[in-house]
């Protein structure tokens, strides 16, 4: 299981509760889309999760920012993944960033506002927050393989599914335009 977290706010601990933090310890890997805030906090994220892979976001700290990379990207189960915090331009900014980087899935942070968009070319992933969802659901996402590409969940600390959504790998993707 793939899971992704963003904007953990955290001033010490990696902020993880109930099915966030068990999904975190069982997944595969966990992708952060930034703004640990410190590395106090990302250390005891990395503690938590078995595989992290990340990226820093505008409120770390310089010592954060000199740990991970601003963008990187990724594959997971035959799905390319590209990540980022934040992306000038909005949705169009986030799939030429994706583009470029032939990426099937963008993941991003920054809003607080857990949300998946499908587009012609590249699927749009915020996990939302789980620790400072500033006025959004708290959450979290959680992503298995499939036949066709991913399947994924936004889940909040309570164990909630409140959104079902399918990434298809490029393939699939292909095959559908």
């Amino acid at each position: 299981m793939l899971v992704i977290c963003s904007d953990s706010h955290a001033r010490s601990g990696h902020a993880l509760s109930g099915r966030t933090l068990e999904a975190v310890r069982e997944a595969d890997l966990v992708v952060h889309a930034g703004d640990f805030t410190t590395t106090t906090v990302l250390d005891a994220f990395t503690e938590a999760a078995d595989r992290l892979l990340a990226v820093h976001g505008n409120a770390d700290n310089e010592e954060v920012r000199e740990r991970l990379p601003g963008a990187r990207v990724l594959e997971y189960e035959g799905v390319t993944v590209a990540v980022t915090h934040r992306r000038d331009g909005g949705d169009l900014g986030l799939r030429m960033f994706g583009r470029e980087r032939g990426a099937d899935l963008v993941v991003s942070g920054h809003t607080h506002r857990p949300r998946f968009l499908e587009t012609q070319d590249v699927c749009l992933l915020n996990p939302g927050s789980h620790a400072q969802p500033r006025g959004n659901r708290p959450a979290h996402a959680e992503l298995e393989a499939t036949d066709q590409g991913l399947a994924g969940r936004l889940v909040q600390p309570d164990g909630t599914v409140f959104e079902r959504f399918a990434v298809p790998a490029d393939g699939a993707r292909e095959g559908q335009q």
